[in-house]
């Protein structure tokens, strides 16, 4: 610690906590960071702990020398990834050493500039500055942007000190932008958010439906997974582009772009003319069959020709598919969910998985993969759509269950839910929103209309981020930021895409002063003067127990989890896991006695008509963009990956957009060629890759590029509120005298 510097009370608390935890403390020069104890395990060890990428929720052994995490490797028996791991998978450890890592908070000074100070001083601005815009604005002119990439406990914790303690009404996370979508259409389905589904159905369906999702790129140990099928199956992708995963599929039905609820809808109505549908178990379980079936007879298989582009040949082979398969899963990730219309989409999924019975047996379901490695744990639990649990903050019965289970005062939580992600960013354009903070996620990076999101941040009184980095493009715009520890920094636990608890532990030093952002939290309540409300939330592991007790009685009941040890021994558990149902080891799905989570025990059937999309095509903007992950050794916005020399060899470093042969031709563009793509929000450069992978009028842009979000527009679906990436109007050129491209 600098001379002078003061260090806040509670910090020397949580070292005294760590201290008696460990053997000693290692003193540094300058003193301690609390990032800076030891690991609690032996000096040579090897130890097992879940991935912190993506959802699939691998185990990784994590082997340390001396104390220092040096290595890892796949757990070889763990039930998820069965000893594989993707190329993120093996550099997990690299993102945690690299140069630009926070290490002491920063505040900005009256000229501009960020500047290093004392965690005493960064908290008394953060509550100095947040309290007074509060005061003068109302409780609700501060809001918070979580995020789906920390644990579970962190995500608890944060919501709850938000909420019970620092009054505010807003905030949302960045699942927002992925899950939302998956999230309403179950809960309106199936009466709960529940995917009901686990890994070990990859390999025994004999036909697989995956439907806008790329698997070998976005989540390839599930691939894996398929890939290990002995039942010779039917892969079916249903997808505008020839990803990779259509290429390795037996078929595939390139759709027009945004017409896959009219082809859903015609699938049904081809099943239900010629009688290939589940009969019993549309009686028996379920409830509107009756009107949609009525719903989906306009939906001919001429029209549904006409708008998808397929043949009828294709639909008619397609739904027969469907109907000789005996095990049938449909699968579906963002490209359903980045929809304007994702949520009926994803019912039109469901609907089919319902009609033909094809749910709650091995190798079947409706089946929603998640994206981000504790996504599901941030639905349940981190108190932003939901109150912690999954119950609704309308309900007086929820909001009294939980304040009785927490030992708070039940007006301590609101009465309403939070403004979602981009009505969040609209406020603060209003200016009812004045100061944001912004945890582990670069909304400046990721959020759709870039442009726009730059001129809204910069109304803000105070932006506050809490990261790992200070290089984000949005801790490049903070008032402030706070140092956070990273994956293999912290405790907790992840929920897994197939609900499975995992373990996440500290094998690492944070650098510097940095935290976790368990700790961080603990931090903001004293500093605000409500850590009276948080004192048995002590540490991760006692947080878990404080989940478990506001688990019971909701469909994602693990009380009958003991804690870190128990899950770790059993290769993860997933829920529902209660105490009067112990058993269920190794894979478990839901719904094997046909009854579902709405009061009378049946499924709904949900549906709408189509709409169209918000910025068709026209003779200035004549393609449509698509974007999608580029790289299985590509992550979001590259925070972490860039940071890995090997995983920055095996994707192109600039962005490049794929475009057909003859959109190409017409526009004389060769391959590699340095083009401009250009939207009616923005134009940026790219490299030209020439390819069949994408039909005349689309071309594709990876995501992780910050020049991808400059051109896609705020397109919304109503009901999940989730942007609409994959869908916007662009020109694709060759640069002329006037274009400054870097």
């Amino acid at each position: 610690m600098s001379p002078g510097r003061r260090r806040h009370p509670l910090l020397d608390l949580l070292h005294q906590r760590e201290g008696a935890l460990t053997r000693d403390l290692v003193r540094r020069p300058g003193g301690f960071g609390l990032g800076q104890l030891p690991v609690r395990l032996a000096p040579d060890a090897t130890t097992p702990m879940i991935c912190g990428f993506c959802s699939t929720g691998c185990s990784l052994d994590v082997h340390l020398q001396q104390g220092e995490s040096v290595n890892l490797s796949p757990t070889t028996h763990y039930p998820v990834n069965l000893g594989m791991a993707c190329p993120k998978g093996w550099e997990a450890l690299t993102p945690l050493r690299a140069p630009d890592r926070a290490t002491l908070p920063l505040l900005r000074d009256a000229q501009g500039r960020l500047q290093p100070v004392s965690w005493d001083k960064a908290l008394d601005a953060f509550v100095g500055r947040f309290k007074t815009i509060q005061q003068q604005h109302g409780a609700d002119a501060v809001a918070f942007l979580s995020t789906g990439q920390i644990p579970t406990e962190e995500m608890a914790l944060l919501g709850a000190v938000a909420k019970f303690g620092m009054g505010l009404v807003h905030g949302d996370g960045n699942t927002r932008q992925c899950m939302s979508t998956a999230v309403v259409a179950y809960k309106e389905a199936f009466g709960f958010d529940a995917p009901p589904y686990t890994y070990a159905d990859f390999e025994s369906s004999d036909v697989i439906v995956l439907v806008g999702s790329n698997l070998c790129i976005s989540h390839p140990i599930m691939w894996e997974r398929i890939c290990r099928n002995p039942h010779n199956p039917e892969i079916v992708v249903v997808d505008p582009r020839r990803t990779e995963t259509a290429v390795a599929a037996t078929q595939h039905y390139a759709l027009r772009p945004k017409s896959d609820l009219t082809l859903l809808y015609g699938v049904a109505n081809i099943l239900i003319t010629r009688g290939w549908i589940d009969s019993a178990f549309i009686r028996g379980h379920t409830e509107g069959f009756e009107e949609f079936a009525h719903h989906v007879s306009r939906f001919s298989i001429g029209r549904v020709s006409a708008a998808s582009g397929l043949t009828v040949e294709e639909l008619e082979r397609l739904a027969t598919t469907i109907h000789e398969g005996q095990r049938v899963s449909f699968w579906w990730t963002m490209g359903v969910n980045q929809s304007h219309e994702g949520v009926r989409t994803a019912q039109a999924i469901i609907n089919l998985a319902l009609m033909t019975g094809s749910i709650g047996r091995p190798g079947t379901g409706a089946n929603s993969i998640t994206g981000q490695c504790n996504a599901m744990g941030s639905r349940l639990f981190s108190n932003t759509t939901n109150l912690l649990g999954g119950r609704p903050f309308t309900s007086p019965t929820a909001r009294r269950t939980v304040a009785s289970r927490l030992g708070i005062d039940v007006t301590r939580i609101p009465d309403r839910p939070g403004m979602a992600y981009d009505q969040i960013i609209e406020a603060i354009l209003a200016g009812s929103i004045k100061g944001l903070w912004v945890i582990a996620t670069n909304p400046a990076h990721s959020w759709i209309n870039q442009p726009h999101l730059a001129d809204v941040l910069d109304r803000l009184d105070f932006l506050v981020v809490q990261d790992m980095y200070t290089s984000t493009d949005t801790a490049l715009r903070a008032d402030l930021v706070l140092p956070a520890a990273g994956w293999g920094e912290k405790d907790g636990t992840f929920i897994n895409s197939e609900r499975r608890f995992g373990v996440l532990k500290k094998v690492a030093r944070a650098p510097g002063e940095a935290l976790a952002d368990f700790y961080i939290f603990k931090l903001v309540a004293a500093a605000w003067g409500c850590a009276d409300l948080f004192e048995e939330w002590e540490c991760p592991e006692a947080v878990f127990q404080i989940l478990k007790r506001l688990s019971e009685d909701q469909p994602c009941d693990f009380t009958g989890i003991e804690g870190y040890r128990m899950i770790e021994e059993r290769g993860g558990i997933q829920w529902p896991f209660t105490r009067l149902s112990r058993s269920g080891e190794g894979e478990r799905r839901l719904f094997e006695d046909g009854r579902f989570y709405h009061p009378d025990g049946r499924a709904r059937f949900v549906f709408e008509d189509p709409r169209p999309v918000r910025e068709a095509t026209s003779s200035r903007y004549p393609l449509v963009l698509l974007t999608g992950r580029g790289s299985s050794a590509q992550w979001h916005t590259q925070t972490r990956t860039e940071k890995s020399p090997m995983l920055r060899t095996l994707a192109p470093r600039q962005a490049y957009v794929e475009i057909s042969p003859g959109d190409a031709a017409d526009r004389r563009i060769h391959p590699n060629d340095r083009v401009v793509i250009t939207s009616s929000r923005a134009s940026v450069g790219a490299r030209a890759f020439v390819t069949p992978t994408v039909s005349p009028g689309q071309v594709f842009v990876p995501m992780h590029y910050p020049e991808t979000n400059q051109l896609t527009g705020s397109s919304f679906d109503p009901y999940s509120r989730q942007p609409s990436y994959k869908h916007c109007a662009v020109e694709v050129r060759l640069p002329g005298p006037a274009d400054q491209l870097s």
